[in-house]
């Protein structure tokens, strides 16, 4: 048989081959779908109650406990404690739901956070009335006279005098400068240069003195005032001598 003869009986004979075994495999794939088709569908005939839920249903599921699709990147320690806070809450007070123990906590840490503000106001206040301030605003407080109150409220009845020899003599050299302070004060307003009013501050006086030449001394006593008191320096006896001049220049003049 020629060779090329071989070749076209061997092509046919496998095609044969595959087309048989596909025909097959189609005719069982047949035979099975008919089968399945000729099962019969049994009918469910019972009666099926409808179920009603109760109005409002929705509102019992509004929780954090019921949202199943939270990013997992926000469970930090925070959102921990904060959740701990919540159910403890809800524990301790029988609360109805974590949407109301939420609710709870929130409400409390605003009240908390209102009582924490008005402490704060409470003492800033409260420094401030006793004679304090300076330590709060303290570049403020240099041009404030001080309280009058371990002295006197009436700087006219007071005897300076002898309040400044007992400063001295127990080497208080800050508190004799105050005294000294004072005493100036007092002498310009019994002179009528000023009017002497526990509000007022010290560029106050100073406007209402007319002379130049006294109300540059002014101003410079009342700078060595300043430094002194409400810097809290501690001066020595000659430091002192030095200020206490600069004072008596000042008295001198005003009684020329």
């Amino acid at each position: 048989m020629p060779k090329f003869l071989k070749h076209i009986f061997f092509t046919f004979l496998i095609a044969g081959f595959f087309s048989t075994a596909l025909w097959a495999g189609n005719s069982m794939d047949d035979d099975e779908t008919f089968i399945v088709q000729q099962i019969p569908v049994k009918e469910d005939a019972s009666y099926v109650k409808p179920k009603k839920y109760d109005e409002g249903f929705k509102e019992k599921y509004k929780g954090n406990e019921y949202i199943y699709d939270k990013e997992q990147a926000n469970d930090t320690w925070l959102s921990r404690l904060i959740d701990w806070i919540e159910e403890t809450a809800q524990e301790w007070f029988n609360l109805g739901s974590r949407e109301e123990a939420s609710d709870f906590v929130k409400d409390t840490l605003n009240i908390v956070y209102v009582i924490v503000i008005l402490l704060v106001v409470f003492f800033i206040v409260r420094s401030l009335m006793n004679g304090e301030g300076r330590w709060i605003f303290g570049k403020q407080s240099k041009n404030r006279v001080i309280n009058y109150e371990d002295v006197n409220t009436n700087i006219h009845i007071t005897d300076f005098n002898t309040l400044i020899n007992e400063a001295t003599t127990k080497a208080d050299y800050r508190l004799a400068i105050r005294y000294q302070y004072l005493n100036m004060l007092k002498k310009l307003d019994a002179s009528a240069i000023i009017a002497f009013d526990p509000e007022k501050t010290n560029l106050d006086y100073t406007y209402e003195i007319t002379d130049e030449g006294l109300r540059e001394q002014f101003q410079y006593t009342s700078y060595l005032y300043n430094y002194v008191w409400y810097g809290e320096f501690d001066i020595n006896e000659t430091q002192y001598q030095k200020a206490q001049e600069s004072f008596n220049v000042l008295l001198k003049n005003v009684a020329a």
